[in-house]
């Protein structure tokens, strides 16, 4: 008898949801097998003989493959217990619950995924209640735990290889991924952490995060994504880390996630980057309208975004923005305006394509829905696409979007320039104005834009 831990998605990366509750069983006596589904096919040898089934759902995009998975599991071992764990767990307990699972885990899951597999193996009552549907409403999700993190295990788990590498000009680097600090302090409000952590974060130690990495190097790995929310959140630890990097893995590159207001507030701190092999830093920036950026709560202006571009310039260190382009809020001009910003800014390499067709996405437990104007067109929640569906007041909003995202679609293998022109001119054509002329690009000095492989940020 075993427990059986599945991810359906994690962005093309080795998933860090199954090796880290993989340590914490194993320490435990508990016999793991792991199934990344999004490499390798799903073994009902594996389903058949486990006490305990757990899905690690970080995103909506994990959480939507899930359900017909949960489905077919049910089906194969219907004596087996379901657990599902990790942001949108708790985000939508109450769809889960019907389609058989019965412990529900936020943020901070290890412990007590142990706690229940070590009741299945007995054949006794879970020692956990499930959680409610809604993080808040919880009070084990309110009182978040403090966990002794243990180094993640990573040996149940396929190669490196299988999975997005670093690409830089013509060179290619194997990807390792890590987290040294979970949740965030910050309360952004249409960001999905903060239903569950509530504006609080949570470091690995040090040593835990050097020995995870340092599996990884000895595996290949020649570039780490730390997919801190902020990695700036705690700004000790962050130098703390990457000083300690730095020190044992010299040529090893990696990447962070900053928010533009701490890149601001840290500015000093990003030769710092640049010197301990920081190959790019990733900004959720989100809109260049200030109006948008209000209602997001994101805590900085355009203005910041631009001074942020000029100070990564002159370090120089890539910066890779991402945004939501399409809000209740946006207008066609709007939108034109954020492709001009890009274009005058000279961030087109920076963004990935699928960046510029990212609409607002609403789900269980959102801040969003606080705003009149957001209810206002906002469908009831829909369990098939997990949100609460949005149509823009102004159609042509609407059909903008359906326009970029069919230019993006169209244009998988393309360069991030080529597509940029593409929706360039797509969404000219939709606004019904001549197209504008664009900076020449060929007059710009650039080095390579480093960026992995497989960008989708949701």
């Amino acid at each position: 008898m075993h427990v059986l831990l599945i991810s359906t998605y994690d962005m093309g990366r080795q998933p860090f949801g199954l090796a880290s509750p993989a340590a914490w069983l194993k320490a435990a006596g508990v016999e793991v097998v792991c199934a990344d589904l999004g490499r390798d096919r799903l073994q009902e040898s594996a389903v058949a003989g486990a006490t305990l089934i757990a899905f690690f759902l970080p995103m909506h995009t994990a959480t939507r493959l899930a359900i017909p998975v949960l489905d077919r599991v049910r089906a194969l071992n219907p004596a087996a217990r379901l657990a599902a764990y990790g942001l949108y767990a708790p985000l939508n307990a109450a769809l889960l619950r019907q389609h058989g699972v019965t412990h529900v885990l936020g943020g901070e899951f290890e412990a007590e995924l142990v706690e229940i597999a070590a009741a299945a193996a007995r054949g006794q009552a879970p020692p956990v209640a499930l959680a409610a549907d809604l993080p808040g409403e919880s009070p084990r999700a309110a009182a978040l735990p403090r966990l002794a993190f243990l180094v993640p295990v990573r040996d149940g788990l396929p190669p490196l290889s299988r999975y997005a590498t670093l690409q830089t000009g013509l060179e290619r680097r194997t990807v390792g991924y890590t987290e040294a600090s979970r949740g965030c302090k910050h309360r952004c409000r249409h960001c999905p952490i903060v239903p569950v952590y509530d504006g609080r974060f949570r470091t690995v130690p040090v040593d835990v995060v050097i020995g995870d990495i340092r599996a990884q190097v000895e595996a290949g790995a020649r570039h780490i994504t730390f997919g801190d929310p902020d990695f700036f959140n705690g700004i000790r630890h962050a130098e703390a880390v990457i000083g300690a990097v730095a020190a044992e893995f010299p040529g090893v590159s990696y990447d962070v996630t900053i928010k533009i207001e701490h890149l601001l507030k840290h500015a000093d701190r990003l030769r710092l980057l640049r010197e301990t092999g920081c190959a790019f830093v990733t900004s959720a920036v989100e809109s260049v309208d200030d109006e948008v950026l209000g209602k997001l709560q994101k805590g900085h202006t355009r203005a910041d975004f631009e001074h942020v571009v000029a100070l990564f310039r002159e370090v120089p260190l890539p910066l890779a923005a991402t945004f939501v382009a399409f809000t209740p809020w946006t207008t066609v001009p709007g939108f034109l305006d954020l492709l001009h910003a890009v274009d005058a800014l000279d961030l087109v390499e920076n963004v990935a394509p699928i960046q510029l067709a990212v609409r607002l996405l609403i789900p269980q437990g959102s801040r969003m829905l606080e705003l009149p104007e957001v209810r206002a067109v906002a469908a009831g929640f829909d369990p098939q696409s997990l949100t609460y569906p949005w149509t823009h007041l102004d159609p042509a909003v609407d059909r903008l979007h359906a326009a970029v995202s069919e230019v993006v679609a169209a244009h998988p293998t393309a360069s991030r320039r080529d597509v940029f022109a593409a929706v360039w001119e797509a969404a000219h054509r939709q606004a019904r104005r001549v197209t504008a002329p664009r900076q020449d690009a060929s007059l710009l000095p650039r080095a390579a834009i480093p960026y992995l492989n497989e960008p989708w940020y949701c």
